[in-house]
C-alpha cells in the first residue's frame, strides 16, 4: 500500500456484498467488434435487455465512447422502451466492455458517515492484450467527476493489478479468490513476485476482509486465466454456490469438485461453516474450435432481480430453479448469454455495482 496513506481498511472502507442495495449499475456499452466476431448487432440488444432490466431498481450509468456512440446506444434502449430517466450516460472512452474487471471497484465506509471510495487497482487486459489503456483510465476519471475518493493500492511503490472478476466477498468479512489467477508463476502473471501472502494482505487492506479463501482453478475456455465469478459466488453472508460438471470425462470436472471439497473445509469469519450449494455447468460450447467460458455463476445480483445468463441448454432450467430457491427477495431472471459468451465472458463481467 501506499506508504503516505491509510489503507481502506484502516479508514474503515469495506466492499459490501453485491446483493446489498446499489445506487447505481455501471455498463460500458460495447463497441470492440474484435470481442464478438460478426454479432455487434445483437450484442447490442443484448446489453439493452439488460439495461431494460436493471433500469426499474437502480440508476444505470453507461460508459460511452463518442456522441455518435451515444445515439446508436440510445435507439437502441428507446425501442426496447428503457425509461431514460434511469439511465445517466458517462462519456469516457474505453477498449472493451468488461465493467466488472476495469471499472471503479467500490468500497464504502458507514462511520462517521457515509462515504463512497474507490480501490484503484490497475488494469493490464487480463495480461494477455495489448489494449488497455483507455479501461485502465476508467477508475481515475470516474473519481474526479463524482468526487470520490481513490485508493491506489500499491507495494513497495508498484502498483497491484487487479480485476474486479477475480474477487468475491460476502460483505462479512470474507473473500474468495483463485490461485490459477493470482498465484500462477508463470501464465497470464499479473504481479510478478508476489506471493500468496503478500495478496492476502493486500485483499484485506484493499477490501476490508478479515480472511481470504484460495480456491484452485477457474474454468476450461476463461481467458482470464481462472476468474472466481465464473466458478464460485455468495448468496448471502454463509452460502455459496459452487459449479460442478457431472460429466467425469469433462476438463472442468476434478478442478471443480476440488473446489467444492476446499470450500466444503472453510469456516467464516464468525465460525460457521460455508454452506456449499452445488450449480450444474451447461454443456460445452466452442466457437472456431475454441471452448468457450459458459457458467451459470456470471450472474449479476442487482436491486431488482438477479440477472442469470442462459444458453439454450435443459441445465437452464435448473440453475435458474436452484438461484429462484435462493433468491426469494427479488426475481431470478434469464438473460440469453449464446451470443454473449462469444466475448468470452457473459452478465457479471458486464457490469459493476456502486453501493447504495
Amino acid at each position: 500500500m501506499n506508504a503516505h496513506h491509510e489503507t481502506p481498511a484502516q479508514r474503515g472502507f469495506y466492499m459490501p456484498a453485491e446483493w446489498e442495495a446499489h445506487e447505481a449499475t455501471w455498463l460500458a456499452w460495447p463497441h470492440n467488434h474484435t470481442d464478438w466476431p460478426g454479432k455487434m448487432a445483437a450484442i447490442h440488444w443484448v446489453y439493452g435487455e439488460i439495461v431494460r432490466i436493471l433500469a426499474p431498481g437502480e440508476l444505470v450509468r453507461i460508459l460511452i465512447n463518442s456522441e455518435d456512440h451515444e445515439q446508436r446506444a440510445r435507439r437502441v434502449l428507446d425501442r426496447i422502451g428503457v425509461d431514460s430517466n434511469r439511465v445517466e450516460w458517462i462519456r469516457f472512452p474505453t477498449n472493451r466492455g468488461w465493467t466488472r474487471d476495469f471499472g471503479p471497484m467500490f468500497i464504502k465506509r458507514d462511520q462517521p458517515e457515509p462515504e463512497l471510495g474507490i480501490a484503484r487497482f490497475r488494469f493490464n487486459a487480463w495480461a494477455r492484450y495489448a489494449d488497455w489503456e483507455k479501461d485502465d483510465a476508467i477508475p481515475e476519471q470516474v473519481a474526479t467527476r463524482f468526487g470520490w475518493q481513490l485508493f491506489p493500492i500499491q507495494v513497495a511503490g508498484q502498483d497491484v493489478v487487479l480485476e474486479g472478476g477475480s474477487i468475491e466477498v460476502n460483505g462479512a468479512g470474507t473473500l474468495l479468490t483463485t490461485e490459477e489467477c493470482l498465484l500462477d508463476p508463470s501464465t497470464q502473471v499479473r504481479n510478478p513476485g508476489l506471493g500468496r501472502l503478500d495478496m492476502e494482505n493486500i485483499l484485506k487492506d484493499a477490501f476490508g476482509v478479515q480472511q481470504v479463501f484460495w480456491l484452485g482453478a477457474g474454468i476450461a475456455g476463461d481467458d482470464t486465466h481462472g476468474h472466481i465469478d465464473d466458478v464460485c459466488r455468495f448468496v448471502n453472508a454463509h452460502t455459496v454456490v459452487v459449479c460442478q460438471e457431472k460429466n467425469t470425462h469433462d476438463v472442468n470436472s476434478r478442478p471443480l469438485a476440488e473446489n467444492r471439497e476446499r470450500l466444503e473445509r472453510m469456516c467464516l469469519v464468525d465460525g460457521r461453516k460455508v454452506e456449499v450449494v452445488p450449480l450444474p455447468m451447461p454443456a460445452p460450447l466452442y466457437f472456431d474450435g475454441r471452448r468457450l467460458p459458459a457458467s451459470y455463476a456470471n450472474f449479476y445480483i442487482a436491486n431488482a432481480a438477479v440477472l442469470v445468463p442462459t444458453f439454450n441448454d435443459p441445465h437452464d432450467r435448473v440453475a435458474l430453479g436452484i438461484l429462484g430457491e435462493l433468491f426469494r427477495d427479488r426475481p431470478v431472471v434469464g438473460i440469453s448469454a449464446v451470443d454473449l459468451v462469444w466475448g468470452l465472458g457473459t452478465v457479471h463481467c458486464l457490469t459493476q455495482q456502486q453501493p447504495a
